[in-house]
């Protein structure tokens, strides 16, 4: 008879070897997401094989050019996961190759040239006899998981068996529908609220300022946990490029057509940064730190991100920018003008470091769940399609793709920072307050 410390019943299934594969930027607990996963499934007598490197191996594979285990993929075995579960990095690797690039649109997938790259990455997987797939990354990743699972519908005849699809959400940045929090966004919150408390003590000693910029490409969450956690002066991002911040700027795109698109004030998100400042120093307080979170880079006017490369998915190349340099000269300049005194500000980058740092335990307990969830979707609930969510006290629930994702767009929505929420509201109380 079972009882509160029986193992879990072992389901009914057809599974007899499953692939785990993760995507996009590296994510703290990344590794017990995948050892609570490959566990799961290994104790329920199914192999285990984890991608490497993302989708990079599986696009370019053909029968002259077969995955090669040790290189393309790994056995994870019981041995090879001993003790991962809070291991820092990511035990199969990751990369940014995006299989699905050219479904733009639902009638793409009848496009055997633009569904190659899909149809090479099904095909990939039976080659090693992978009977389920475990995606593990962003919102451009759960794009990608929906596209594998819409392929196969669509092109049924083509494919001797279905490959049932079910994606664990990543992100530091947070701005997941469907889900709470994503794993890794605590450590990363953590990580990132330190380095901005040691600034602080180096903006006082030295009574300057920094400007920080950290990661948050789409949504503002990491900025503001990271301000708040760190005792930030002031947080500034996209959620926050709105009303009088926010104007529209005329431009002609690469076919040659006038288009207009939203753009932030500069000179007003400056004068704010500048007002900070000035009441601090009406508190006797000459230093203090200020976060911009990078995705403030997507509404730059043209003249700043005019040639600037974009990626796979179609985002502006962050790094090339230097978001923090731009603020950092258009403060000083301000303030100087203001003020007729110079006051010293140094500019810089946060969150690479973060993506890699040892997991907080929240992080591991959120991603061991959604590991162990993988696995109570594709044998317990026998799922294809989903998103595995946790919410409450790490309760489980299901996702299905098509709650997350446009149909006809094929894109995902982000998950902003609800204007004057809670959350957003906890900021402005706890930095400068400034009549603005």
């Amino acid at each position: 008879m079972a009882n509160t410390l029986s193992p879990p019943p072992r389901p009914d299934h057809m599974f007899e070897r499953v692939a785990i594969l993760f995507a996009g930027g590296p994510a703290p607990a990344a590794n017990a997401v995948i050892s609570a996963a490959a566990a799961s499934f290994l104790r329920a007598g199914v192999q285990v094989v984890g991608i490497k490197h993302g989708y990079s191996s599986l696009i370019e594979y053909s029968p002259e050019q077969p995955l090669i285990e040790g290189k393309d993929y790994v056995h994870l075995t019981h041995k090879f996961l001993a003790r991962s579960r809070n291991k820092q990095g990511i035990l199969i690797g990751t990369a940014r190759s995006n299989p699905g690039k050219h479904i733009k649109s639902p009638e793409d997938f009848d496009n055997p040239e633009k569904c190659q790259p899909l149809k090479n990455v099904y095909e990939g997987l039976r080659s090693i006899n992978c009977d389920a797939l475990i995606s593990i990354g962003g919102d451009d990743t759960l794009k990608t998981a929906n596209k594998i699972k819409v392929y196969q519908e669509r092109h049924s005849a083509n494919c001797d068996k279905t490959v049932p699809v079910v994606h664990l959400p990543k992100t530091i940045d947070n701005d997941y529908h469907g889900i709470d929090f994503t794993f890794g966004f605590f450590t990363a919150v953590e990580f990132l609220g330190s380095e901005i408390r040691n600034l602080i003590f180096d903006a006082e000693v030295t009574r300057s300022y920094f400007i920080a910029e950290t990661m948050g490409r789409s949504a503002g969450w990491l900025s503001y946990g990271a301000a708040i956690a760190g005792e930030a002066s002031l947080v500034i991002s996209v959620e926050d490029i709105d009303g009088d911040y926010r104007i529209e700027e005329e431009h002609i795109d690469a076919s040659g057509t006038k288009t207009k698109r939203a753009i932030m004030d500069v000179d007003r998100v400056v004068n704010r940064i500048v007002k900070t400042m000035l009441a601090r120093e009406a508190e006797g307080k000459e230093f203090g730190v200020v976060v911009l979170a990078e995705g403030l880079a997507e509404y730059l006017p043209m003249s700043y991100v005019q040639g600037v490369e974009r990626d796979d998915h179609g985002h502006i190349s962050i790094s090339t920018i230097k978001l923090y340099e731009i603020f950092t000269n258009l403060v000083e300049k301000a303030y100087r003008e203001q003020t007729g005194k110079d006051r010293k500000i140094k500019g810089l980058q946060l969150g690479y470091e973060s993506r890699c740092a040892k997991p907080h335990a929240f992080d591991v307990m959120l991603g061991s769940q959604l590991g162990v969830g993988a696995f109570r979707a594709l044998a317990e609930e026998k799922l294809n399609g989903v998103m595995v969510s946790v919410s409450g006290q790490l309760d489980l629930h299901y996702e299905p793709f098509d709650n997350l994702i446009n149909p006809e767009t094929l894109v995902t929505v982000v998950r902003y920072i609800e204007a004057n929420s809670d959350f957003h509201r906890l900021a402005r109380f706890l930095e400068t307050h400034v009549n603005d």
